[in-house]
């Protein structure tokens, strides 16, 4: 891998679990948790901070780090960190729901991408929105028009639409020139792909629009025909 993931967050649980999860759907990136003060309190470290990016930048010998954080004083923690580190232009901040951006840019990152799309992969998730589900009607009654581009794939993993899947999705479509939903529902979400509960045989309807609308489409083609790693 050529870049390292980093999350700086008050808690030293939280970053530790977000680093947990994410771990499972990309197991051959390098991952550093930052959280908490050194006597168990809740807040961030300067210190840690740069002694994570150092690690990240030393260890994943290429492209950087990219960075999530939790809340405001963490941004402005690893902002300081980054101006003290030793390569401060390879340490990219990426402005991403922590746990789905954390998950998107790992499985970005174990794709192989630069962390210029890593990070872009993080910040295509994006934060806090109403699900979209099928029954808010057909996309183009939404404004979109007509896709570009379509496909309907049947699902052969064992366990269906499940968090796995889902992250791969959600990390490979953010990381593409191209607006793109899977049943109705945003491509880009983790969690709205997971509410989907498609089982074993259920189909999985892509619809694309943009630049990458074919990449997408055959993206999302290829992981279903290959169980997504699963089988």
């Amino acid at each position: 891998m050529t870049v390292g993931l980093v999350v700086v967050s008050h808690s030293r649980k939280i970053a530790e679990g977000a680093v947990e999860l994410a771990a499972q759907m990309a197991t051959d990136v390098k991952f550093y948790a930052v959280g908490g003060t050194d006597d168990g309190r809740i807040g961030t470290d300067l210190e840690k901070t740069i002694a994570a990016f150092e690690a990240g930048l030393g260890e994943a010998s290429g492209d950087g780090v990219v960075v999530l954080t939790d809340l405001g004083s963490a941004v402005m923690t690893a902002e300081s960190a980054a101006e003290f580190c030793s390569e401060p232009e390879k340490v990219l901040l990426a402005d991403a729901p922590l746990v789905e951006g954390l998950v998107a840019a790992a499985v970005a990152t174990q794709g192989g991408a630069s962390a210029a799309a890593v990070k872009a992969a993080a910040e295509g998730v994006r934060f806090g929105q109403e699900p979209v589900f099928e029954t808010a009607g057909p996309a183009e009654s939404r404004g979109r028009g007509e896709p570009a581009e379509s496909g309907e794939f049947e699902l052969v993993n064992p366990m269906g639409m499940h968090a796995r899947p889902a992250a791969k999705i959600a990390g490979g479509l953010a990381g593409l020139d191209v607006e793109a939903t899977v049943n109705g529902v945003d491509g880009t979400s983790i969690m709205e792909l997971m509410s989907l509960a498609v089982g074993k045989g259920g189909k999985l309807k892509v619809e694309a629009w943009g630049k990458d609308s074919s990449k997408a489409v055959d993206y999302v083609r290829r992981l279903v025909e290959q169980g997504f790693g699963e089988i």
